[in-house]
This record gives C-alpha cells, structure tokens and sequence, in this order.
C-alpha cells in the first residue's frame, strides 16, 4: 500500500500593517490562491483524509480557503520549522492522503529532501507561496517516511492553474 503527501507553503500574505509575522493574514490573491488550490485538489481526487497546518494566521487561512473540509489540526511547531520537524509530524499522521501546510525555508528544503527526484519546474527549488507538491510514498505506515524516497507526483503553483 501507498500513502499520498501533499506539501504546500501557505498562500500569499498581506504586509499592509506591521502585523508581527505569525498573525500576518493572506493579502487577495492569497485567498484566491487557496480557493483555486482547493479546487484542483478536488478534481484530482486528492482530497487530504488529514490536514497538519501550522498554527500561523496565514497558514490557517490557508487551509480553510482550500474549502476541503477534512480534519485540520493546528501545529505551532510548523509555524518556521525545520525539515526534521515536519518529518516528525507526518511520520506521526493516520491518514492515507495528509496534507501538510508550513513556511519557507522549511517547506521548500522538507520537498527537497523527500523528493526522489527534483521536478523539471523551475521554481520547485525556491518554492514560491502556495506551491504545492503531490508524493507518492511508497510506505505502509508514515512512520517509514524517509529522505529521497518520495516519488513528485505533480508540483504546482496557482498561477499555472488558473
């Protein structure tokens, strides 16, 4: 059996006022990033049975604007984490498709670090906000989640799904 893990940085945020950065919310096209995010997910039928989303306000505006309604739990240790932290936590998931939200850098090294190989898309490597990439793990439990073992199944970003 396999398990599906969808990686996505948050959307766009706002820096219109001197929020301090983890309450900073998504700016427009953030929240039409996510919504166009929720619905390419929904046509390809990867709809997460769980959602690992860090507890930052752009994060979490993030998640709800995908408009999946599957189980969302808030993590503040996502909020800035390393790569090993969020391996921590999807190696601790239940569901067969987990979705996971975070931020740069971490995000995009977690990616890297997964990937068997790199996608041929040149902004995988500076994950831009709302990118987003689809694994196929070759696993039974997430725990066996390990570096370079994940096959990209698909890697997007808004802009090229609109």
């Amino acid at each position: 059996m396999s398990k599906t893990l969808i990686v996505m940085r948050h959307a766009k945020s706002s820096w219109d006022f001197p929020y301090d950065d983890f309450d900073r919310p998504l700016n427009a096209r953030g929240y039409k990033a996510a919504a166009t995010l929720g619905d390419w997910l929904r046509s390809q039928n990867l709809a997460p049975d769980e959602i690992l989303c860090s507890a930052a306000k752009r994060a979490q505006e993030t998640g709800a604007g995908l408009n999946l309604h599957s189980p969302l739990t808030q993590i503040k240790e996502l909020y800035m984490s390393s790569p090993e932290i969020l391996q921590k936590y999807v190696q601790q998931a239940h569901g067969n498709t987990v979705l996971v939200i975070a931020h740069n850098p971490g995000i995009g090294e977690f990616v890297e670090r997964l990937a068997t190989t790199a996608p041929n898309h040149e902004r995988f490597f500076d994950y831009p906000s709302s990118a987003t990439t689809v694994f196929d793990c070759d696993i039974d439990d997430w725990s066996e989640l390990t570096w370079h073992t994940s096959k990209v199944a698909q890697f997007v970003i808004p802009r090229e799904l609109s």
